[in-house]
């Protein structure tokens, strides 16, 4: 299993020269292995665009499976031009109540807002509702939790090919169930449940501890959280994910070299892919 970061930055896109290093899209990720192009893609922020430059001229063929609903997890898929073109069939399975999928997702693109919903996109597009439980979605066995997070229902999403596991916890407000053992977040159930023993966890890091106590309203985790929840999940990687947008390049640099000294740390980086499983973890300055 491959993992393909498309965008990875939090709440806004960022550019500016601070962010070269690890982008400024927000949330995309892409599962694939070495048999053929990525069929399945966790959100679809603007780091989606990314991922049409490498299918090249092909369209998608494959399903986005959205944590939430969110503008910086699904601002993409008007611009996704893999999605956009003959022979595309994006099946788009999301976080949903009683309401219709596409109604619901039509709450974050639609006219006056934008100028379509998600009904028009060009290509073949679908709407599903993504429940809570186990899955098989595109070849790839997916456990689906829900997972606090403020405005509205959000889910961490765990991928298992059969050899190689991660988790997808993206956006996460564990202190809403609990301050925990050091105020930072209750360890639930269903966070332990995502991330047991996965080679690569990718998880909430806006925030710093330090930084927490004006920042908690917001609903994200800090990267002490996620270190915490790594070493009482045996996590064979953390990956720091989400990275708050004022955060530059030279500050992330210092929390994977201040964090890495505790456990085996990275932070992702747009552009980047990843073999789950691999033991070495290139160096974000060493990166092109």
């Amino acid at each position: 299993m491959r993992i393909l970061f498309c965008g990875v930055r939090g709440s806004t896109p960022v550019a500016d020269t601070d962010f070269l290093r690890y982008g400024g899209s927000t949330s995309c990720v892409a599962v694939y292995d070495a048999d053929g192009p990525p069929r399945l893609v966790l959100d679809a922020g603007t780091g989606l665009m990314r991922l049409s430059a490498t299918l090249g001229d092909q369209p998608f063929v494959g399903t986005i499976l959205l944590s939430h609903l969110h503008w910086d997890h699904t601002h993409g898929m008007p611009f996704f031009a893999a999605g956009l073109r003959p022979g595309s069939s994006v099946r788009v399975l999301l976080p949903s109540d009683a309401r219709d999928p596409e109604e619901l997702l039509a709450r974050a693109f639609s006219p006056p807002h934008f100028p379509i919903r998600p009904r028009d996109l060009e290509g073949s597009w679908s709407f599903e509702a993504l429940v809570p439980g186990a899955h098989r979605i595109e070849g790839y066995d997916v456990l689906v939790e829900e997972v606090p997070h403020k405005g509205g229902r959000t889910l961490g999403i765990r991928v298992d090919d059969g050899t190689h596991s991660i988790a997808y916890l993206p956006d996460h407000a564990p202190t809403s169930l609990g301050g925990g053992m050091d105020g930072l977040g209750a360890r639930h159930d269903a966070a332990l449940r995502l991330a047991a023993n996965v080679d690569l966890l990718i998880h909430d890091a806006q925030h710093l501890a330090r930084e927490f106590p004006m920042l908690a309203y917001l609903g994200h985790a800090t990267v002490d959280y996620a270190m915490a929840l790594a070493d009482e999940c045996d996590v064979r990687l953390l990956c720091l994910f989400h990275h708050a947008p004022s955060r530059t390049d030279d500050e992330i640099d210092e929390i994977v070299a201040t964090y890495g000294t505790e456990r085996p740390v990275m932070a992702a980086r747009e552009g980047q892919t990843v073999d789950v499983g691999a033991v070495v973890v290139p160096s974000a300055r060493a990166a092109t």
